[in-house]
C-alpha cells in the first residue's frame, strides 16, 4: 500500500530513534468477544529499485477479540527505511505487502458444510483427542458402512456403545452443524470428570474397534475390523551355535514406532525389525541345547489395507523421572512402500498412500489434537478442529507436521503428528468407497429420526414451558383410602396432569376439564389446593367472579410444581356465610382403619350435633350413639371434648375452608388395644417406617412398615415373623454404597429413628441387608468375625471366606479357620495378608492377637510358596504388584517374590515368570520397576544387579515400603510401549 514519507533531505536529527511499525488486524470490526483465529503471516517491505531486496519478517498468532493485531512496533529502523541505497522509497511511497496463511475461525459463523461438505465434534472440555479418532474412523469409509449395518434394534439408548456410535456417524454424515458426543461418552459409563480428561488415543481406538467388533459378530459384517486393520507379524528367536529356531506368527492391529533421534518413518520401520542379540546371561533356553547365544527379532508377514501406525510421542525420561513429549523432527511421506519389510511379496504391492495425520500441540500435560485427512484419497486435505472443518494444503498436513525445529518461525516447535493412517493403493477403491443413504438400515434411519424429533420436541417445549402453566387435578375418588394426614399423598393418587397456557381464562380452563373427565361444567365446583408447609389449604374458586381472570393471577401459589385443582360435583355453598369440613371416621377394629366420609358444607355458625348426626348417617351408626372428636391440626390431633350444643366456630382452632374433622365410637371395652385412638393411630402414621430388607447372598427382598420407635428386639420379631425364623439367629447390615456394611449389634440399645439418624418426617425407604446365621448372633457376637480371601497357589481370588476365630485367639487360629472351610484343606503352612487397592501392605505374624487386627481390612489367606518358606540371611521376600500406565494405578492380583542379594535382574524376571506361569511372548510385554515414595527406578537392562537387600527395607511404613511393579503392554508389538501417563480407558456396556 502506497503510503507518502518525508524526503531523505529532510530529516531530522531525532530520525536515528523514529522506527517504522508493521502490523496484522484481524476481525478488527467485529464486536463479538468470544472468536479466535490462528494465522501465520508473512510482512514485506518491498524493494521498488531494481537490484535491492525485499525486507521480510514472519508472525505466527492466535488473533482474538483482546488481541486482534499483532506484529512489529519496530519493523525496520527509518534509517534503513529511508535509505536510498535500500531502494524502498520511489515517488515518496513505500509499498507493503502481506502474506496470509490464516485458519478458519472459531467462535464466529464458519459454515464447514459448504466450505468442506463435511462438519465437526463439539468439544466437551478435553474431548479433542476423541473427536480427532472419531473423524479418522467416520472418514475411513468401510467401516463406518460396517458400522451402520450392526444390529442395535435392541439396545439401550443410553448404555450401547455401538448404538451412540452410529448416531455419531449419521449426524457427521447428514447434519448441517456440528455435531455432539454427550451421548457416546455416556455410553462408555463416563462422569462428566471424565469427559475432562486427556486419555490415551491408542487406547481408546483399541477398545473402541472391540467393542464394535465384539458387537458384529454372527451379523452380515462379522470380520470387517480384522478385514481392514488386522496385519500379521512373525516373531523369532534364532540361535546361533546350534540349529534350532523359536518362530510365531502374530497378529497386530497398529504398529508402535520409535521417533526419538530417528529422522523418518523407513528409518523407524527398519529399527522396528531390527535384530537383538541374546547373549551373556541374558541367553535363550533351548531346552535339550541349554542356553544358548541367539538372535531375536520380528517380521512383517502381511499388512492390512488400513495401516494405524502410532508414533511414541511421548516416553519416559529417566533423567526427569516423568513422562516428557518428544518433539524430535520426523518426517513421513505421502506415499509409503512398505514391500522391502515383507518375508514374501503379497499378491498387490504393500505401497500406501497418506489417509490421516493426527496432530497434537502441547507438552505430556496439557494440550490441544486436531486430524487431518484427505477424505477421498486424491482431493484437498481437511482440517478437522473439533466443531470446526477447513481445508488446507497438503504442506500444512504432512511438512508443518515433522516436529522439531522450524526454521521458518525460529522457534522450538511443539506440534507434532503422533498417530499416522495410511491406506493401502489396491485397496483405495474398497476402502473409501462412498457412502450413501441407501447402504444405512431403515429401521435405524427411524430409530435415529424419532429420537431427533423426540429431543426437538422436548427442547421446543422446555423453549415454551413459560408460556403454559400444568395444573393437576383431584378427585372426590382420590380422597378415600388414604391412611394420613391431610386428604391424601400427591404422590400416590393419578396424574391427571394438563397443560395451559398462562393467558388462559379460567372458566375456560375449568369447563376443558370438566369435559374431559366426563363431568357437567355446569354441575362442577372448582377449589384450589395449596400446599403449605406444614398442611394443605382448599381455597374455593368462584367461577362467577373469576371467570375472565387469567389462570396465574387467579391461581397463584408459592410452591413448586403444578397448580393443584380439585374439582367435584356441585353443592350448595355460600363463601361469605359456609364452612367447608372434611369428615374422617375411624374404627380401631379389627384393623386400624381411616375411612373417609366425604365433605360438607355447613353454616358458620351451625351447631357440633349437626355434624355428628351427619357423621352417624354416613357411618351407618345408631341414632344416639357416642361418638369422640378430633381436629387435625398441622400434623397433630387433637381431641374437641365440647358440648354438641357449641358452635362450630368455637370448637375448631381456625375457622377455614379445609377443616378435617376425625370422629370414633366412644367405646371403653376396647380402650386396650394398641391403636384404640384415632390420635394414637394418627401418631403411629407419623412414626412409620417403611423398610426393605436384602437376603445379603441372595439379594432377595421384601419390605416391611414398622415404627421409627421400634428397637432391636421389635425388628428382628417382626423380620423374623415374616421369614419364619427365630429373631436371634438374623443378623442385620447396615446399607453402605448399595452394599452390606457394618452389622447391627444384637445389644443396640436404641430405636430403628436413632438407627437410621432420621431427624425430620422424612419417610423414604430405608434398607437393611440381613443374613441367617447358624448360631445365635450373641453367640457369634462373642467371637471376632474376618472377611478373608483365599487365593489359590495360581494367584486365584478362589472364594471368599466368614471365619470366627474366638476373640482372644492368633492369627494362628483364624488361619486354621480358614483352612477348615476349604473344600480341599491344603497342607501347607498358610499365612495371612493385608491387602488394599491391588497391593499387599504387610504380612500379619501367625501370634499376633486378633484384637490388633481390623476386620475392616481386606484380608487375604494364601498357602505359602515351597521356595519361601526357609528365607536365608542374603534373601528377602518382597511384594510384588500389577500396574497400568501409572504406578498408582493397580490393578489385578498382587503377589511375593523372594530375591537374593547381588542377583542380576535377569534371574529375578525368570523366577517371577515362573511364579506366575507366563510364555516367553507375553513376557516380552511387560516392563519392571522397584517403586518407592521416590517414584519408580526402571529396571531394563537384563544384567543389571538390581537387588540390594536395604533398598526394600520398609521407609517409616509398610505404606512407604518399596515394591516390584510390572507394567503390563497389552499389545503385541516387538518392544513394549512406554505408556501415556493418562487414566485407563474404561467403556461400560
Amino acid at each position: 500500500m502506497p503510503r507518502s514519507v518525508q524526503p531523505p533531505q529532510q530529516q531530522q536529527s531525532g530520525d536515528k530513534q523514529r522506527t517504522l511499525g508493521f502490523f496484522l488486524q484481524c476481525n478488527g470490526e467485529n464486536t463479538n468477544q468470544h472468536w479466535l483465529c490462528a494465522a501465520r503471516a508473512e510482512l514485506t517491505l518491498v524493494a521498488q529499485r531494481e537490484g535491492c531486496e525485499n525486507f521480510s519478517k514472519r508472525i505466527m498468532h492466535t488473533f482474538h477479540a483482546k488481541e486482534n493485531d499483532w506484529g512489529f512496533a519496530t519493523f525496520v529502523t527509518w534509517a534503513e527505511f529511508v535509505n536510498p541505497e535500500r531502494g524502498f522509497i520511489k515517488d515518496d511511497s513505500a509499498l507493503l505487502r502481506v502474506h496470509v496463511n490464516a485458519e478458519a475461525p472459531h467462535g464466529m459463523a464458519w459454515d464447514s458444510k459448504k466450505h468442506t461438505g463435511y462438519v465437526g465434534l463439539r468439544n466437551q472440555g478435553a474431548t479433542c483427542y476423541m473427536n480427532s479418532l472419531l473423524q479418522t474412523l467416520f472418514c475411513t469409509n468401510k467401516l463406518r458402512r460396517a458400522v451402520y449395518q450392526m444390529p442395535t434394534e435392541a439396545d439401550d439408548t443410553s448404555r450401547s456403545v455401538p448404538l451412540a456410535l452410529q448416531r455419531v456417524f449419521y449426524e457427521l454424515q447428514f447434519s448441517d452443524k456440528a455435531v455432539g458426543t454427550k451421548k457416546l461418552t455416556r455410553s462408555f459409563g463416563w462422569d462428566t470428570l471424565d469427559s475432562f480428561m486427556q486419555h490415551d488415543v491408542q487406547e481408546l481406538c483399541r477398545v473402541l474397534l472391540d467393542n464394535i467388533e465384539d458387537k458384529m459378530k454372527g451379523t452380515c459384517v462379522e470380520g470387517t475390523i480384522p478385514a481392514l486393520f488386522e496385519g500379521k507379524m512373525l516373531s523369532y528367536i534364532r540361535c546361533l551355535g546350534v540349529d534350532y529356531k523359536s518362530e510365531r506368527i502374530e497378529n497386530f492391529y497398529d504398529i508402535q514406532l520409535n521417533v526419538k533421534g530417528i529422522g523418518n518413518l523407513i528409518d523407524s520401520f527398519k529399527d522396528y525389525i531390527g535384530v537383538e542379540t541374546l547373549d551373556g546371561d541374558n541367553k535363550y533356553d533351548a531346552g535339550q541345547h541349554g542356553l544358548q547365544k541367539a538372535q531375536k527379532g520380528v517380521k512383517f508377514v502381511k499388512f492390512p489395507p488400513v495401516l494405524h501406525l502410532q508414533l511414541l510421542r511421548f516416553q519416559y525420561d529417566p533423567s526427569a523421572d516423568q513422562n516428557v513429549k518428544i518433539n524430535d523432527r520426523f518426517e513421513f511421506p505421502e506415499l509409503l512402500d512398505l514391500d522391502e519389510f515383507l518375508i514374501n511379496p503379497e499378491p498387490t504391492p504393500a505401497k500406501y498412500f497418506l489417509h490421516a495425520v493426527l496432530v497434537h500441540t502441547g507438552d505430556n500435560y496439557s494440550g490441544h489434537y486436531v486430524v487431518y485427512i484427505n477424505p477421498k484419497g486424491d482431493g484437498p486435505w481437511c482440517k478437522f478442529d473439533d466443531d470446526v472443518v477447513s481445508t488446507v494444503c497438503p504442506n500444512d498436513a504432512i511438512q508443518m507436521n515433522y516436529g522439531g525445529h522450524d526454521e521458518e518461525l525460529v522457534i522450538k516447535s511443539c506440534t507434532s503428528a503422533y498417530m499416522l493412517v495410511y491406506i493401502r493403493l489396491s485397496a483405495k477403491d474398497d476402502v473409501l468407497a462412498p457412502v450413501e443413504a441407501c447402504d444405512i438400515p431403515d429401521s435405524l434411519v427411524h430409530r435415529l429420526n424419532e429420537e431427533k424429533n423426540l429431543e426437538l420436541a422436548k427442547r421446543r417445549e422446555k423453549e415454551e414451558a413459560y408460556l403454559h402453566s400444568e395444573v393437576q387435578v383431584f378427585l372426590d375418588e382420590d380422597f378415600h383410602g388414604w391412611q394420613g394426614h391431610e386428604f391424601f399423598d400427591c404422590d400416590l393418587v393419578p396424574r391427571r396432569i394438563y397443560k395451559f397456557k398462562r393467558s388462559a381464562r379460567v372458566r375456560d380452563v375449568v369447563n376443558q376439564l370438566a369435559v374431559h373427565l366426563g363431568r357437567d361444567p355446569n354441575a362442577t365446583l372448582a377449589w384450589h389446593l395449596n400446599l403449605r408447609n406444614p398442611g394443605m389449604r382448599i381455597m374455593y374458586l368462584d367461577l362467577n367472579e373469576n371467570a375472565d381472570k387469567e389462570l396465574d393471577s387467579c391461581m397463584s401459589t408459592s410452591q413448586s410444581g403444578p397448580y393443584l385443582l380439585w374439582l367435584t360435583d356441585a353443592f350448595p355453598f355460600d363463601k361469605e356465610k359456609d364452612l367447608l369440613v372434611f369428615l374422617k371416621f375411624y374404627l380401631p377394629q379389627p384393623t386400624p382403619y381411616l375411612a373417609f366420609l366425604g365433605h360438607i358444607a355447613v353454616p358458620i355458625d351451625a351447631k357440633l350435633a349437626s355434624l355428628l348426626d351427619t357423621v352417624r348417617e354416613r357411618a351407618r351408626l345408631p341414632p344416639k350413639c357416642q361418638l369422640r372428636v378430633f381436629e387435625e391440626r398441622k400434623s397433630q390431633l387433637e381431641e374437641i371434648n365440647h358440648s354438641p350444643s357449641v358452635h362450630i366456630d368455637q370448637c375448631v382452632e381456625t375457622l377455614m375452608d379445609g377443616n378435617v374433622l376425625v370422629f370414633q365410637l366412644s367405646e371403653p371395652q376396647l380402650a386396650k388395644e394398641p391403636l384404640y385412638s384415632a390420635k394414637d393411630f394418627y401418631r403411629h402414621f407419623h412414626q412409620r417406617l417403611e423398610v426393605l430388607f436384602v437376603d445379603r447372598e441372595s439379594r432377595e427382598t421384601f419390605s416391611l412398615t414398622l415404627s421409627q420407635g421400634n428397637n432391636y428386639q421389635q425388628l428382628a420379631e417382626a423380620v423374623g415373623a415374616y421369614l419364619q425364623v427365630q429373631p436371634e439367629y438374623l443378623q442385620f447390615f447396615r446399607a453402605h454404597n448399595d452394599q452390606p456394611g457394618a452389622p447391627m449389634r444384637c445389644t443396640f440399645d436404641g430405636t430403628l429413628k436413632d438407627f437410621f439418624q432420621i431427624y425430620t418426617r422424612d419417610r423414604a425407604t430405608r434398607k437393611l441387608f440381613y443374613t441367617r446365621l447358624q448360631v445365635r448372633l450373641s453367640e457369634l457376637e462373642s467371637l471376632r468375625c474376618f472377611k478373608v480371601t483365599w487365593v489359590t497357589p495360581k494367584l486365584r481370588e478362589d472364594r471368599e471366606l466368614t471365619v470366627s476365630p474366638p476373640k482372644d485367639g492368633t492369627v494362628a487360629d483364624l488361619l486354621e479357620e480358614v483352612r477348615h472351610q476349604l473344600p480341599s484343606p491344603p497342607q501347607g503352612r498358610l499365612r495371612l495378608l493385608e491387602v488394599s487397592h491391588s497391593r499387599i501392605f504387610s504380612e500379619h505374624s501367625r501370634d499376633l492377637p486378633l484384637i490388633r487386627l481390623q476386620p475392616s481390612k481386606s484380608l487375604r489367606a494364601e498357602e505359602v510358596p515351597p521356595d519361601e518358606l526357609q528365607v536365608g540371611p542374603n534373601e528377602l521376600v518382597v511384594y510384588a504388584a500389577h500396574f497400568n500406565k501409572d504406578t498408582y494405578n493397580q490393578f489385578g492380583v498382587p503377589f511375593t517374590v523372594k530375591i537374593r542379594d547381588g542377583e542380576q535382574f535377569s534371574a529375578l524376571k525368570s523366577r517371577i515368570q515362573k511364579r506366575l506361569e507366563v510364555p516367553d511372548s507375553e513376557m516380552e510385554k511387560w516392563r519392571f520397576a522397584i517403586v518407592s515414595s521416590r517414584g519408580p527406578n526402571w529396571l531394563e537392562n537384563e544384567e543389571q544387579t538390581i537387588v540390594k537387600l536395604s533398598y526394600f527395607k520398609p521407609e517409616g511404613s509398610n505404606n512407604n515400603r518399596p515394591y516390584l511393579g510390572l507394567e503390563h503392554v497389552n499389545k503385541i508389538v516387538k518392544r513394549p510401549r512406554i505408556a501415556y501417563p493418562e487414566k485407563p480407558i474404561k467403556i461400560h456396556n
